[in-house]
């Protein structure tokens, strides 16, 4: 039999109440579990069973369950007590999906990415950027369980706000899931500006004299940007159908909600795209950046060998062991090439620096 865990068990997520029931047994997957009537928590500590059973007898109100990484045994346990297909446990079994949108039997399946950005010195310097995870919510007519994947993606403030009105919860679970993609949506915005942040300070490094950013720390980047629009683009297609379809699930006044979401999905998509066309700008650069600076380092390299070449030439020349050599037994030989070999180097090196070759 699954239920909350006491206070003391509880990791950081939605946190549990305790009040007016005795102890139950512990599970480390369920974060939360609480029965709500006229948009109002019901006193004590429930188990789903326990809360599902309750608000069913009376005919009113919902439960809301929130799971904690559960596993596979877990979450075939909440799945026998609330009724829930087994293709939407199997995608949370399995988690790392793409957000989407499902309808299993009178419930929607819902999956949101979540992002969050992770702090770092520099960006030039930085191994990750963002760090994703997950909220999958099934939503019934009187229940919604939901499911998070990675610390970052905790409800607990979400669910204090909403037990702070009543009002708002009385429309029923589908407000629950209207929060949460409202809060998803925003935490996309706050990682949006921080990349904003990292994008203006590579860009003015990029463009900065003898700048130390190389290709793969702008590939790095580019990547992370990526990442960032395979979480955000595809929650516009759930979003815009939560919104438009109409459904005993979700009322018409919660329906409302989902399209001022979408519109504030769908600006960040705008600047997310921006993010990558830029990017892409910056990364031609840095490329052209570097083949002209290994362009620049051949050219210093071929005039030196040049220069080079000429004493190498004259050692080369009356290196070779022959009896009979022109100006081989002159006094002065050695002291006149030496002569004319610096004098043909500082010639050459004067004419490939003022052409601009060192």
């Amino acid at each position: 039999m699954l239920s909350v865990p006491s206070t003391d068990d509880q990791p950081d997520g939605e946190d549990s109440r305790s009040a007016g029931r005795s102890p139950v047994t512990t599970s480390a997957s369920i974060v939360d579990c609480a029965a709500y009537r006229d948009g109002t928590r019901l006193p004590g500590r429930w188990t789903p069973a326990d809360a599902l059973a309750e608000v069913r007898r009376h005919g009113t109100g919902f439960v809301w369950a929130g799971l904690f990484e559960p596993d596979a045994e877990h979450l075939r346990d909440i799945a026998e007590i609330f009724g829930l297909h087994e293709l939407g446990v199997e995608d949370a079994v399995r988690a790392y999906q793409r957000p989407k949108l499902e309808r299993y039997d009178g419930t929607l399946f819902t999956v949101f990415k979540t992002v969050r950005h992770v702090e770092h010195d520099s960006p030039t310097t930085a191994h990750e950027i963002v760090e994703t995870g997950e909220i999958m919510a099934f939503l019934g007519a009187d229940f919604i369980v939901t499911v998070r994947r990675r610390e970052h993606s905790r409800l607990r403030r979400l669910r204090d706000r909403l037990e702070a009105a009543p009002e708002r919860l009385a429309l029923g679970p589908a407000v629950v899931l209207h929060a949460i993609a409202d809060h998803v949506v925003d935490a996309y915005h706050e990682v949006t500006s921080a990349f904003e942040r990292d994008i203006d300070e590579v860009e003015a490094l990029v463009f900065a004299p003898r700048s130390l950013i190389s290709a793969e720390q702008m590939y790095l980047i580019k990547r992370e940007i990526v990442e960032l629009r395979r979480s955000v683009t595809p929650l516009a297609t759930p979003l815009r159908v939560l919104g438009d379809t109409e459904t005993p699930l979700i009322p018409q006044q919660v329906r409302s909600y989902f399209h001022d979401v979408d519109n504030n999905l769908e600006s960040l998509t705008e600047r997310i795209a921006g993010f990558d066309e830029l990017l892409t700008s910056l990364l031609d650069a840095t490329l052209a950046k570097v083949t002209l600076q290994q362009n620049n380092d051949m050219r210093k390299i071929t005039a030196w060998a040049a220069i080079v070449a000429v004493p190498t030439m004259g050692a080369g020349i009356y290196g070779m062991n022959f009896d009979h050599m022109p100006e081989l037994r002159w006094t002065y030989g050695y002291p006149i090439v030496m002569t004319v070999i610096l004098l043909v180097c500082l010639l050459l090196h004067r004419m490939l620096k003022r052409n601009g070759w060192l």
